[in-house]
């Protein structure tokens, strides 16, 4: 168990000295670390699914949902780290001009080219998100 749900367990416990207010800070905290955690794992999912729709479907409105999975991501599951900022910003740059490398397989290089540009496109949105987290942070910074 972690830390906090054996906290939790304790603020439970009818004789523990905690107040209410830790209560509900304990499960708040919980509750956002669920979240956090459902969301690191349906993003990506979901922008699998809908890069291999817009692979096969010329929608213009899917790439608008891939910025979009991608900018709730980001701010959803903000990175504070610079190396994986960095990183983040480094993929969704690169993986179209890699992609076009895919080309080269016959018959379905095309189709994975496109799937890698559609997905590299969600990358963007959670690099956008990145940069926007990083400056508001400058900006709020004491």
């Amino acid at each position: 168990m972690i830390e906090l749900e054996k906290l939790f367990l304790k603020c439970l416990d009818t004789r523990s000295e905690l107040d209410s207010t830790t209560h509900e800070v304990v499960f708040i905290t919980i509750l956002t670390k669920e979240i956090t955690m459902n969301i690191d794992k349906l993003a990506p999912i979901l922008a699998v699914i809908v890069a291999a729709i817009a692979t096969f479907v010329d929608m213009e409105i899917l790439a608008l949902i891939l910025v979009v999975i991608g900018l709730v991501h980001g701010i959803m599951s903000p990175v504070s780290d610079h190396a994986s900022q960095a990183m983040i910003i480094v993929a969704a740059a690169l993986f179209p001009t890699i992609a076009n490398n895919l080309d080269a397989i016959p018959a379905v290089g095309m189709y994975l080219n496109t799937f890698v540009d559609q997905f590299a496109v969600a990358i963007a949105g959670y690099a956008i998100a990145a940069l926007i987290n990083e400056v508001k942070s400058r900006i709020l910074a004491d």
